[in-house]
């Protein structure tokens, strides 16, 4: 019985490492394994994680019509489909995974973000809390700079924690005038990044 399930976490929680190792270990054997990623921070047709694994995937444009995606899916043979960077995709286009699920009988595992850099969950993340066989958070949770557990993503505009914003940011931000760090609750309300001197 084929399942829609959702795995999420902060960011450098380890959702694409998960992802790419679930495709990997999937493909051992098999050639029904697709991999789509919604928004890689390689802004191309990969996978990529933080700790240098990667694969190529199908770039899905969020908001896309995914008719000629699935089309291809169909004509592969594929049973089963990984998606990295869920989060970017519509409600519309979670339905149509829950389509794939469904009425096709396509396993369909999808990682990603829940929530936001102002802590606001993102509309494809929330159709998937909603009709998702399973949600399940990472165990490998990112602590803030004071050790506690790290709950926000928290974009960082020119050594300020920004308080508005596109919700969509895509591509590796890691360093430079805008990143993302992950904090605790406390740390993220009073928008500080390390201690205080």
């Amino acid at each position: 019985m084929a399942e829609l399930t959702f795995t999420y976490g902060t960011m450098a929680a380890g959702k694409s490492t998960l992802a790419l190792q679930l495709c990997w270990q999937l493909r051992q054997g098999r050639s029904d394994v697709a991999l789509w990623t919604f928004g890689d921070r390689s802004a191309t047709g990969m996978v990529t994680s933080r700790i240098g694994i990667e694969a190529e995937a199908e770039a899905v444009a969020p908001g896309a019509d995914l008719s000629e995606s699935v089309q291809r899916l169909f004509e592969r043979g594929v049973r089963i489909l990984v998606i990295d960077e869920v989060q970017f995709a519509s409600p519309e286009q979670v339905d149509v995974l829950a389509r794939l699920v469904d009425d096709h009988d396509v396993d369909v595992h999808a990682f990603g973000l829940s929530s936001d850099f102002l802590l606001n969950i993102f509309p494809g993340s929330a159709r998937l809390f909603a009709i998702a066989d399973w949600a399940h958070e990472l165990p490998l949770t990112s602590s803030c700079w004071c050790g506690r557990r790290g709950r926000c993503n928290a974009r960082v505009v020119n050594g300020v924690v920004a308080r508005a914003g596109d919700q969509f940011f895509y591509g590796d931000v890691a360093a430079g005038e805008v990143h993302y760090q992950v904090l605790c609750r406390t740390h993220y309300r009073l928008g500080q990044l390390a201690p205080a001197n």
